[in-house]
């Protein structure tokens, strides 16, 4: 063969020449098939798209976490989300979303969703599972919920309500972000679909994007993977590497965000300046017991009610912060701080909080360190109250 045959042909893909704790990255968009019958068979691996060496790991990893049959990759958490909706739902169709749900699904339901007609109605996290019940009509196909809610961190009574729709041949999905599906297994309890952003636990270093959703239900999982083909999402091995990574030591991470969150959290009670601290792992907290019945650990992620201030007070409060970052994201080692009353104007019932709310998310730091930082903030609050 000429040189420039040789060049391209030698070293390219073979036995691998050793085994490693780790899967290998395959960075491979075409796939070779054994023989031309193959080429057609749905049960063999015929494009990169569907996931190599490291997705597949993930996958198989990320189910044994979940309980579930099958998992679905998205190249971020949000696409998790808006995947799952697409896949399951269809022109006419209804669905009741949690009122504290996280923003960009309610952005994406209210401006997508609504183009290709599915109606989405916001309902109050506070309900029963019998009076959300009875809001459904026969256009109903799916419930969205979340618990903690975002932002305001209220408890659903999960269980409960994914029996309630499940005897109404109504489809729940959960965003179980905070809890990592680690802290709270949503299959286990009735629920149809267990959606992660693997951004932020299982990656756990804030630097790479990636979601999940994990479901048992057999026509569910077709959904799924049909939409997977016909939109045509993926994820690239060397995030799913990473995530699988993250994955491995997570067991181990998140005890010390519990830990480190319930100590900020506790002291953040005593302040004179706080009102309040959302936290359903506090016993003070409303959905304390729907907590400990049903999950087992707590993140770093928490909202902090402030007594009444101005917003030139709270902008100085988090100005002053030096060991708090300020980022939307969570779910990495450091500590991170948002102001949130921008982001309740878009909710449909009135959250009625008696100051300025503050998300906290509480990395691996020392918490006395943390304590200091956050003494900063305060000194600067009073010099603007």
């Amino acid at each position: 063969m000429d040189e420039e045959t040789r060049l391209i042909r030698k070293g390219s893909s073979q036995d691998l020449p050793a085994r490693t704790v780790n899967p290998p990255i395959q960075r491979g968009s075409t796939v070779l098939m054994p023989n031309a019958a193959s080429l057609y068979d749905d049960n063999e691996i015929s494009y990169g798209i569907t996931g190599l060496a490291s997705p597949t790991a993930l996958q198989s990893a990320l189910a044994e976490l979940e309980g579930a049959a099958n998992v679905t990759l998205y190249p971020s958490g949000l696409a998790a989300i808006t995947g799952a909706l697409l896949a399951v739902l269809k022109a006419g169709d209804e669905i009741l979303v949690v009122d504290s749900a996280y923003k960009p699904t309610r952005r994406f339901c209210d401006r997508v969703l609504a183009r290709y007609g599915v109606t989405t109605r916001y309902y109050d996290p506070a309900l029963s599972a019998d009076a959300l019940i009875a809001l459904t009509t026969a256009r109903t196909r799916l419930i969205v919920l979340e618990a903690p809610g975002s932002l305001t961190f209220e408890m659903q009574d999960i269980p409960a309500i994914a029996a309630a729709a499940k005897a109404r041949d109504i489809l729940t999905l959960i965003d179980n972000t905070w809890a990592a599906g680690l802290y709270f297994k949503p299959l286990a309890h009735g629920v149809t679909l267990s959606v992660q952003a693997l951004t932020k636990y299982v990656g756990g270093h804030s630097d790479c994007f990636m979601g999940s959703v994990a479901a048992n239900d057999p026509d569910v999982i077709r959904l799924l993977d049909d939409a997977m083909w016909d939109i045509g999402w993926s994820v690239s091995a060397d995030d799913a590497y990473t995530m699988l990574r993250g994955l491995r030591t997570m067991a181990t991470r998140l005890p010390r965000h519990h830990e480190h969150g319930l100590a900020i959290a506790r002291w953040l009670q005593q302040r004179p300046e706080v009102s309040r601290v959302l936290h359903p792992a506090l016993p003070e907290d409303p959905g304390h017991g729907l907590w400990k019945r049903d999950f087992t650990g707590a993140c770093g992620l928490f909202g902090v009610v402030l007594k009444p201030a101005s917003e030139t007070a709270v902008h100085a409060f988090i100005d002053a912060l030096d060991l708090f970052g300020l980022g939307f994201s969570w779910g990495g080692y450091e500590s991170l701080a948002i102001h949130c009353d921008p982001q309740l104007k878009t909710r449909t019932i009135p959250t009625q909080l008696e100051g300025p709310l503050l998300r906290l998310h509480i990395g691996l730091e020392s918490p006395a360190d943390l304590i200091n930082d956050l003494e900063r903030g305060f000194a600067a609050l009073a010099r603007e109250a």
